[in-house]
């Protein structure tokens, strides 16, 4: 499998790319990645150095990459954080370019927006954008409970409402949901939820809450899970494994006392993750 991840970089720390590239490589995707930033390390620090890259440079690499004729292996197109308008146009241009090769390959978007806690940290454009253009393209998307209810308007709180913005979701174009930080009222105290939603059902995994903020780990969890399942077609086992490898890297970054992601560390948990969740299906 050959993933064309289109995502930011930064040298200190996991978020993007820095945050990706390493979990898919351990589980023996071929990854491709160009870089949207290069930053010192991620925006939450408050203080950062290094460049935004132009959309212009950005479309040369992928470019140069079409010229090497690799688009008809691509198999999937992976997008996150969009730091300025103009990248969104190019990854939708990446996407047009890689499906001409390969009609068989998926794009995959995450579509960062914001979060329950802190709300929408991006230009305020972005989120607009995201929903009136890049969802509508994208086979899969990653968002969290907060950002599925900006794309669709809604509230999602218990479980009943989250299926309905998934399935509004799905009707602007995405077959394939990934819903992340699921909280829903009668849920067991101290534990966080992860639903997946396919034309061939729902499920949903519960994992014990790590109390942290984790930069990066969203990051993680969009690559894992397009991955086994752009390879299985199996919505329910791409979401047990990539809840299985993610709650054990949260645990194990926790335990260190790190901000940043134990990433390397925590390599065995991708590819071979304890599958210590079940997964529930709803639907």
């Amino acid at each position: 499998m050959k993933v064309l991840s289109i995502q930011s970089a930064v040298a200190y720390g996991h978020v993007g790319n820095s945050a990706a590239v390493f979990p898919l490589q351990r589980i023996g995707v071929e990854v491709l990645p160009v870089y949207t930033v290069n930053f010192s390390n991620h925006t939450g620090y408050g203080q950062w150095r290094g460049p935004l890259i132009s959309p212009d440079d950005v479309r040369d690499v992928i470019t140069g990459i079409e010229e090497r004729g690799v688009l008809p292996q691509i198999d999937v197109v992976l997008s996150g954080y969009q730091g300025g308008e103009g990248i969104a146009d190019v990854v939708l241009d990446a996407v047009a370019r890689v499906k001409a090769a390969n009609p068989d390959a998926v794009y995959a978007c995450d579509p960062v927006m914001g979060n329950a806690v802190s709300g929408c940290f991006v230009a305020p454009a972005i989120p607009v954008l995201l929903r009136d253009r890049v969802v509508p393209a994208a086979d899969i998307i990653t968002p969290n409970q907060f950002e599925l209810g900006f794309l669709t308007g809604t509230k999602p709180a218990d479980l009943d409402s989250t299926l309905e913005a998934v399935d509004a979701a799905r009707v602007m174009g995405p077959r394939t949901v990934l819903v992340t930080s699921v909280e829903r009222p009668d849920r067991p105290e101290g534990t966080i939820e992860m639903l997946a939603v396919t034309d061939d059902g729902a499920w949903i995994a519960q994992t014990p809450r790590i109390p942290m903020k984790a930069n990066g780990s969203g990051d993680v969890t969009a690559a894992l899970f397009t991955a086994h399942l752009t390879r299985t077609g199996d919505a329910a086992d791409a979401l047990a494994r990539t809840t299985s490898s993610v709650f054990d890297l949260l645990e194990r970054t926790h335990d260190s006392g790190a901000r940043e992601l134990a990433l390397v560390e925590s390599q065995e948990s991708y590819a071979s993750p304890r599958m210590q969740f079940a997964v529930t299906r709803v639907r």
